[in-house]
């Protein structure tokens, strides 16, 4: 059974498959760092799983606006265009907290909060926070690992 692990402090996020290291991932969490309150802006931690991937056979680049493919594909010009845009590419993988009180239901509901790791443009750093909550990876890693892991996979935020 594979399950992810988010590590904040190392701007990284591990696969592992019956306690076996399978891959590992360079990151970025929140600029603001760790956190579940709503409007925060922060990385939630705590015990999650992937409740939906979206974005299924969308060709890389591909731009998400509520969830929804806008049609275009990300590019410099595109960005210069809309510079305050908070770019969400590629893939989602939306997660959803189990700890209520902690990252489910009221002000501290990761869902509710739209966190999700995503896509990001290639020119953004992984390994350095720069998120506004959400967990940004680069976009051939993030297909990689869309593929790799169904929905109900748990993650572990730390």
């Amino acid at each position: 059974m594979i399950n992810l692990h988010v590590s904040i402090a190392n701007q990284e996020l591990t696969v592992i498959d019956n306690n076996e290291l399978i891959k590992n991932y360079r990151i970025s969490t929140a600029k603001n760092g760790a956190g579940e309150l709503a409007n925060s802006e922060k990385t939630p931690r705590g015990m999650h799983i992937i409740r939906a991937k979206i974005g299924k056979d969308c060709a890389i680049n591909t731009v998400f606006v509520g969830r929804r493919s806008t049609g275009e594909i990300y590019t410099p010009e595109l960005k210069n265009n809309y510079p305050d845009r908070d770019w969400i590419l590629t893939r989602i993988l939306w997660l959803s907290g189990l700890e209520i009180g902690k990252n489910r239901l009221g002000n501290n509901d990761t869902m509710r909060r739209y966190i999700y790791i995503h896509g990001t443009p290639e020119e953004v750093d992984m390994g350095a926070p720069g998120s506004k909550g959400c967990i940004r990876m680069k976009n051939k890693d993030l297909i990689e690992l869309f593929d790799m892991i169904e929905c109900y996979t748990k993650v572990h935020i730390e």
